[in-house]
């Protein structure tokens, strides 16, 4: 291969996220949950994803009774050594903080008892279920977040097998006033082939309206910059998204 081929070929790979400019989902406030364990770790994605083309990150920490007893005060405390590190390191991309609601009972409560939920753009909440069975407060919490003037936004849908399984409740939940977020890895077949087909099928129906890294660690990254060269990240992209607006 010629230098011209070569360059002509790694120029026609290199990761493109389209315009794409925030990020919503993510897990880089180090030591509060399954994410980034250390500044360093943090500093080296918040660089590659400033390199990427991203100008903000909405990290969002799980909240997880008995897992991730997170609160607000953890959060915004971890979110301000944060942000003081990326200023000291000269980086120009902005981050902001929310959380990610596991929806259980403990998260009704929060709702009945007329908590203030962490949001992020005003009102959108960032819910996650079990992979596995639906919550039996599914439909409840998604009217009850509307009511009480929230966006519900459903974390990574295509990761959940039981929507998989059942075309009602999907058909069901996209009726709703509910947000789904689709997870751009996801498209790589990392988590599996089928959560890969169910999630080209979700931007075959044009239903997710926000697309998330749902970063972890840098192998989250890498995956990523896999995602942008699949067949349907352009379709993703071609939807209606709100990511730029938040």
């Amino acid at each position: 291969m010629s230098i011209f081929s070569f360059l002509k070929s790694n120029k026609a790979t290199k990761p493109d996220l389209g315009g794409l400019k925030v990020d919503i989902h993510s897990h880089l406030i180090p030591g509060i949950d399954d994410g980034v364990q250390n500044m360093d770790e943090c500093l080296t994605i918040l660089k590659e994803m400033e390199h990427l083309g991203y100008q903000k990150v909405i990290t969002t920490p799980h909240t997880m009774v008995g897992s991730y007893d997170n609160t607000p005060e953890i959060i915004y405390s971890g979110l301000e050594k944060v942000k003081t590190a990326v200023q000291k390191e000269g980086l120009n991309i902005e981050i902001e903080a929310a959380t990610e609601y596991f929806l259980d009972e403990s998260f009704m409560e929060k709702l009945d008892s007329g908590e203030k939920l962490m949001t992020f753009s005003g009102n959108h909440v960032l819910v996650e279920t079990s992979f596995i069975s639906p919550p039996p407060q599914l439909k409840e919490a998604s009217f009850q977040l509307t009511m009480k003037g929230y966006k519900m936004v459903f974390a990574h849908p295509e990761r959940y097998l039981y929507l998989i399984e059942d075309k009602v409740l999907l058909e069901e939940l996209i009726d709703r006033d509910i947000i789904f977020q689709l997870n751009a890895v996801a498209l790589t077949g990392c988590y599996s082939k089928p959560i890969q087909k169910f999630a080209e099928k979700l931007i075959d129906m044009k239903i997710p309206r926000l697309v998330g890294t749902d970063c972890h660690h840098m192998r989250h990254i890498d995956l990523l910059k896999e995602a942008t060269m699949t067949k349907h990240w352009k379709r993703l992209l071609d939807l209606d998204l709100l990511n730029n607006s938040l």
